[in-house]
């Protein structure tokens, strides 16, 4: 496990302890989840970007300058 060091100003730092507290946690505990949660964050849209690629793929014959006359679009199916 790194260790890092961060400098932040006093006001700063006595409100990160106070909201750490009511958490019944650390500042350390915080940042290290924030930091998850920041990288976490990454790695999802990186998944959703590759999965959105993968489908473009695959959609071959898509116009989206066809279109369905009106009366297709509100036939109704016995």
């Amino acid at each position: 496990m790194r260790n890092i060091t961060v400098a932040i100003d006093e006001e700063t730092y006595l409100a990160a302890r106070v909201k750490a507290a009511a958490q019944g946690s650390s500042i350390s505990a915080l940042v290290k989840q924030f930091l998850k949660d920041l990288t976490a964050r990454d790695a999802r849209f990186e998944a959703l970007a590759q999965e959105e690629a993968n489908i473009r793929v695959l959609i071959k014959d898509f116009d989206a300058a066809a279109r369905l006359p009106r009366g297709d679009l509100y036939r109704q199916e016995p």
